[in-house]
Order: C-alpha cells, then structure tokens, then sequence
C-alpha cells in the first residue's frame, strides 16, 4: 500500500510519467488550436522531485512567475498548475493579444485573462489524459492565475498538500511553432488515495 509519493517504485513513477507524456502530448494539440498553428512539442522531462527542487528549476524562490492553478476532484483528487517565466508569458499572449495597455507588471488584464484561457486548456488536457487512460471521473475547477515570485506560488500546494509529503510530478515542457517557442513547466499532485486508485485501475500493485 502507498502511503506517500516516497514509497513510489520505479514502476509507478514510470506509469506517471508515462501520464506526463501523454498529457503533453494532448497540450500541444490544444496549444496549436488556440493558435491556429501546427505547434510541435519536444520530448518532455518528467519527474518526481521535491518542492525545493521545483523552486530552483523555475529559477530561484524569486523569479518572476505566472501560474495558472485547477483543482481536480471526484474519483481523483489533487491539483494541476502551469507556470510560465514572465519572459514567456509576455511571448505567448504578443501572439493572441495585440494591445498595448501593459502595465508595471508587464501583462494586461486581457493577456492575463488569455494566459488563464492557456493554462486552464492546458492543465486540463494532462487531467483529461489521466481520466482517458483510467476511466475515472474527474471535475476540474475554475482556473486561478497569480503572478508572483516562484517561492510564492509554489507555498500553495505546500500549504494544501505539505503533510501528504513534498514530493510532485514536475513536467518542463517546450512548444514551438514556425515562428514561437514556449517552455513551460507543469507540475501535478495527486493525493495517495488517488495515486492508488490510478495504479490500480492501471494493472498495478499498490
């Protein structure tokens, strides 16, 4: 039995990564929808890691980020976030919005509201992938979007998920078109009677 993301065999961490691919791979398909583009994806790096790795590979507790947060609930429960460095995120939104009310922070309400849109297509693509994989039935929230240092808004599934453990599905992810790149980092976590039931449902002993 799984009580925590420590005692994942390398089997299992397989199986999410595998869930990691998959959604990634689903992500590019929407990504190239909102677009209107043909949008390739390089092999994305999928791991377990701890919070404290997360915050460094997104460049420091004080790097500048967008995150876009869903929670999913039902037969699995646990939350899906999708961050973006700020340099990226200014990139991305230049495609779909063209204004020029950017303000001190360097996104317009519309480019925040079109980074929330992404985000909230994207998340769900990766939940989507594992309902499609298990057949469970699973709720997605409303999007939430912050912008804030990396530290920050990581402390969010610290705060909810902390005493389950520290350790999280960390996916980097590029995208990129003809004429744009995107790197973008996802990271999701289940709680431990979810991962039970996605392994189970999958052939695994848990």
């Amino acid at each position: 039995m799984i009580n925590n993301y420590e005692e994942l065999n390398d089997m299992h961490i397989d199986v999410l990564r595998e869930i990691g691919n998959i959604g990634a791979g689903n992500a590019a398909t929407s990504l190239g929808m909102i677009l209107n583009a043909e949008v390739g994806i390089q092999l994305p790096k999928v791991q377990i890691t701890d919070f404290d790795s997360t915050v460094d590979a997104l460049g420091g507790a004080e790097s500048m980020t967008v995150g876009v947060l869903l929670n999913f609930s039902g037969e699995a429960n646990g939350l899906i976030m999708f961050l973006l460095k700020m340099e990226d995120a200014e990139n991305i939104t230049s495609v779909l919005v063209h204004d020029d009310e950017d303000g001190a922070e360097g996104l317009s309400e519309m480019k925040l509201s079109a980074i929330k849109e992404i985000g909230n297509i994207l998340g769900s693509a990766y939940v989507n992938s594992i309902a499609l994989l298990t057949g469970l039935q699973i709720d997605i929230s409303v999007p939430y979007i912050a912008i804030d240092m990396a530290g920050a808004i990581l402390s969010v599934p610290i705060i909810e998920f902390g005493a389950v453990g520290d350790k999280v599905m960390f996916i980097e992810e590029g995208f990129y078109t003809d004429e744009e790149e995107l790197n973008s980092d996802v990271i999701m976590f289940a709680e431990v009677d979810t991962l039970q039931r996605i392994m189970g449902r999958l052939g695994l002993e848990v």
